[in-house]
């Protein structure tokens, strides 16, 4: 079906010009295949920073695609498909922190970094300073309140702008601002604790 095809079917008297253009764009909305490809390694680092388990930020990032493609109609096309997921991945995450108890889980989470870096991996000394700085950092990030590790991780790791953030934990951009200030100082002092 044509966009012209589409924007006639969907054209109904009565709607407002916001409501059809986020009726139009659900419409066309990409393949879920698409959207996995796009963003499943992003969602799955977030899952695996917050939850500090590689099985469980697995789970979570299929499980994650699973409610966005179940609610798909939900989408409201106010942000881009990207933010809406990790809006889903924060709340699922948030969720299973809720269900169990994972402080007794060991973070896994410095692995990552070790995987993802660019160093000279023929160079162990390398390997290890980057393993050790990678515990380090993941230590204090788990001695900081939930809402400052999930915002610090959102801004470092991910690169989001203060208002995505703002947006994926609705939250206006000040009080992002704000808090991201308090989360980089506690971060600052923890860490120093961890020399």
């Amino acid at each position: 079906m044509s966009n012209l095809a589409v924007s006639t079917v969907l054209t109904r008297p009565g709607m407002d010009q916001d409501a059809q253009q986020r009726l139009e764009l659900r419409s066309v909305a990409p393949d879920f295949a698409e959207l996995y490809c796009a963003h499943s390694r992003q969602i799955y680092y977030l899952c695996l920073r917050v939850l500090g388990d590689h099985a469980l930020a697995e789970d979570a990032t299929h499980d994650v695609f699973l409610k966005a493609w179940r609610h798909r109609a939900e989408f409201r096309a106010e942000s881009s498909w990207r933010t809406w997921l990790y809006r889903i991945a924060i709340n699922h995450c948030k969720n299973i922190r809720r269900a169990w108890s994972l402080r007794h889980i060991q973070p896994a989470a410095d692995d990552a970094l070790v995987a993802n870096a660019s160093v000279d991996s023929s160079s162990p000394l390398h390997v290890l300073e980057l393993k050790e700085l990678g515990e380090r950092i993941q230590k204090t990030l788990d001695q900081l309140p939930a809402e400052y590790k999930l915002l610090l991780l959102l801004v470092a790791d991910d690169q989001l702008s203060y208002e995505q953030i703002a947006a994926l934990t609705d939250q206006t951009i000040d009080a992002v601002r704000g808090k991201l200030h308090r989360a980089r100082k506690a971060f600052a002092i923890e860490f120093q604790k961890t020399a």
